[in-house]
This record gives structure tokens, sequence and C-alpha cells, in this order.
């Protein structure tokens, strides 16, 4: 079953950032990369997808029984939120914000949710750390277990690497890995396209070409032939 159907959408604030309408599709268990040239639109298209910017035109449609506030967000971080002064805990009870809507509290089945996660992501030793002086991969785990509160089917990643070491940022695609294999529906918009491209099952390239489709039509494309997948042995 598809989650989001996108069809001629076009994205920008007051004027287009794409040249050519988007058309692409994302099923259950899906796990979709997004790339393309900087600027070219791709997280302006992630929070077009989540509603937090409006499309300038085109529809965005969710399967029966799926909507926009049932999507995990895990956006680029900033400097001002990794220096958050909150505990591990805290932050992770924040992604439930979303079920409790305007409740001033959080339930007990709310709260196991939030323990559930962190444990899914191996930060239970931190549960009652700053999330401040955690290092740049454990805060990533963080904030995954925290997107995890709010969904059990997609997950929309901005970047999540960004930043990480070699160490940290394998460990993390890992557990994204995991995530995937379990059903969750995965779209990630990647600059490291080599590493992220061995568990893309679907690719959206953005940029002065589109493509969308699976990862091996991908490597023959116009779009994908620029990145030597084939040769360097990724696919």
């Amino acid at each position: 079953m598809s989650l989001i159907n996108c069809a001629e959408l076009m994205i920008g604030y007051n004027t287009p950032i794409l040249n050519q309408a988007l058309n692409f599709s994302v099923e259950e268990g899906d796990y979709l990369i997004i790339v393309g040239e900087n600027g070219a639109g791709k997280s302006t298209l992630m929070k077009t997808m989540l509603h937090l910017i409006p499309a300038l035109s085109g529809q965005i449609t969710y399967g029966d029984g799926f909507s926009a506030k049932e999507i995990g967000y895990l956006p680029q971080q900033t400097v001002v939120q990794r220096d958050f002064p909150a505990s591990v805990r805290e932050v992770v009870m924040s992604g439930c914000q979303g079920l409790a809507g305007r409740r001033p509290f959080f339930t007990a089945e709310e709260k196991k949710l939030a323990l559930e996660n962190i444990a899914r992501m191996g930060m239970e030793e931190y549960i009652d750390k700053s999330y401040r002086n955690l290092s740049g991969g454990q805060q990533q785990r963080v904030l995954l277990a925290r997107a995890l509160c709010a969904t059990k089917k997609l997950l929309l990643l901005d970047e999540p690497v960004a930043g990480l070491d070699p160490g940290a940022m394998m460990e993390l695609y890992e557990l994204i890995k995991g995530l995937n294999e379990e059903g969750v529906a995965i779209i990630m918009i990647s600059h490291d396209i080599h590493v992220a491209f061995k568990y893309a099952k679907h690719v959206l390239h953005v940029g002065d070409q589109i493509f969308f489709g699976t990862a091996d039509e991908y490597v023959k494309s116009e779009s994908g032939s620029r990145f030597d997948l084939e040769s360097s042995g990724e696919r």
C-alpha cells in the first residue's frame, strides 16, 4: 500500500525551486533516498510532505488510514539544538506530543512508548543524562527515538549522518536499516550517496534533471551515471 503519493508537485517559497513537477510514491516498507545538488530543494520537499511548507501546486495524498501526523521526522540539527538543556528522557518524551495533543500531560502508555524507543536505540544507560553532553552519534540516536514516538510506519530523515565520524555514521545507517527491516518505511536525504545507496530500494534525484525509480534503474540513468555507482561496486 502507498503511504504517500506526490503528483505534479511543484515546491518552493515564492518561486519554484524545481523546473519540473515531481511525481513519486512511497510504499509500506520502502527505503527511498533523495539526492541532488545543493539548493535543489530536497529539504523543502521534505517539509512540504510534512505540510510545514505549502506546495505551489500539485497534490500530496496519503494512503487509507494514514496521515501526515503519523510521520516521524528527524530534521537537520542546528548548533542551538545540539546544546539543548534537557535529559534524554525529556527529549524523547517530547516526540509523544502529537499523541497528547492539547492534553497537558503524558499518559502511562506514552511514557512506556518513549522508554521502549530509548531502549530500541540502545540509549537506556543515558536516559537521565543531559542531551547536550552526548556525542553527535548518541544525540542522533536520541532524536531517532523521539521520531519513532510519532510513527510505526514512516520516518523522514534529513541528512541524519551529517557531521558524524565514520564509525558513528555507519552505526546510525545500520540502525536505520534495522528499522526498515522491521517494516518502517524510510525517506532519507543524503549527500553521502555512495554509502546511502547500499541501503536504498528507490531513489529520487532532484535538480536540473528529475529521476524516480529503483536503485538499480538509477545506476543506469543519466542522473545516476555521474556518481559512477556501478563501477564503484555499490550495485
